[in-house]
Parts: structure tokens; sequence; C-alpha cells
């Protein structure tokens, strides 16, 4: 069991912060940016290891998984202090004591990667991959210029293990990839606006999504 509210020791050995200090912050068509390797080596190895049994292409709180020390510790350090400071000082944002949620997602289906900009509710958007390799077209995420048009993009970033991911959340911040089926190992981590309301309302939506998903397993 783990709780995005209990953080604990932070271990600033596993993540390159000097790879994200150093990174662009690319505005074009939206805020992003990306840093390959991020996870080091050591610690990729010990969160594949350690990564949840999950055997659904769902989207999964940490509450309610098991996993082992290595995910665990990349959990903590990404629910520390010091990250958000990191990601706010490259975003020029006061992140730190804003309410987080942290979803894990292991298997990807048919219906995933339609372009959208992710909900009202986010303000910073992180996506962390995990797998060892990569070698097939789809699945690849798209920073787009349109709502429209997945051919259309400024950067297509590859799911390689380490690899992070940032984005701000804009009406303008369309993603998405093409079609991928099989085992696409991610984590994702939102800083969301204060108020119940928003973050009621971003449960909701996303049980939704959960729910018409299932659905259409079933059809």
């Amino acid at each position: 069991m783990y709780s995005t509210a209990a953080v604990a020791d932070f271990d600033d050995s596993i993540f390159d912060f000097a790879a994200l200090d150093a990174a662009v912050l690319e505005r074009e068509p939206f805020d992003f940016v990306v840093v390959p390797g991020f996870v080091k080596g050591y610690a990729l190895a010990a969160a594949n290891r350690d990564f949840p049994k999950i055997r659904e292409p769902a989207n999964f709180s940490p509450d309610g998984l098991e996993f082992g020390t290595g995910f665990r510790q990349i959990l903590e350090t990404l629910n520390s202090t010091v990250f958000a400071e990191k990601i706010g000082a490259k975003f020029d944002l006061e992140l730190v004591g804003y309410p987080t949620t942290i979803t894990v997602r292991k298997f990807c289906e048919a219906s995933d990667g339609n372009i959208h900009t992710d909900h009202r509710s986010k303000i910073i958007t992180v996506l962390l991959y995990f797998n060892a390799e990569w070698a097939h077209e789809g699945g690849r995420l798209r920073m787009l210029r349109s709502a429209n048009d997945i051919e259309d993009y400024a950067t297509e970033v590859t799911p390689l293990g380490g690899t992070l991911l940032v984005f701000r959340r804009a009406d303008n911040s369309y993603h998405g990839h093409k079609r991928f089926i099989g085992e696409r190992r991610m984590l994702q981590l939102n800083w969301l606006k204060p108020g119940r309301k928003a973050q009621y309302r971003q449960r909701f939506d996303r049980l939704c999504t959960h729910l018409l998903k299932r659905a259409s397993r079933l059809n």
C-alpha cells in the first residue's frame, strides 16, 4: 500500500536533476520539457524489478497496488518537496503544497492515445516511462499543434525507460499517440488546482472514462 500523502526520505541519487535543470523548456505549441535518462540506470532496473503486478489496461492509483522497494522509491521521490520545487522552477510556478494525484499504467489498449488536452483541474502533468526498449511506431507520445491531426506534431517522445516528460496543461496542450496494444509502462503525476470541486470533478470524469473503456471491451 502507498499513500501520496505520506512522503518518505528523499533520495536525490535516483534522478538526474542536473539534466532536468539543463533541459530546454519548449514553448511551442505549448510549454513542455523532455529529459531522456532522467531515471538513472540502476534505479530504473530496480523500479522495473519491483513494478506493480498490473494485469489489465487501466490507470491505477498506487493505493491498493503491491510493489517492491525499487518502485516505491520512485514514488516517494516524485512526491517530495524537492521534486515539486524543481518542476516549479522550470515552469515558473509555485507547486509546493498543491494537491497531487499519481496513477500507474502497464498496458496500452486500442482506445488509448486519442488526442486530448488533459482535464482542466490539472496544472502540470508529469509522465515517466519504464520500458527497457521501444521499437514500435505506435505509442510514441506526440506534442500536437491541433486537435485533429496526429501527424502535425512538434515533438514525438519515445516511451523509453527513464524518460521524463512534463507539460503545462492549457486549452491547446493537445497530445496523443498512434495506436499501440501491449506493455507500455508509465507513471503519471499531476499537480491540481486547489479546491475540492476541481478534484472531485477530475475523479468523476476519470471514473466515467474507465467505465466507458471497460464497457467497450465487453462489446
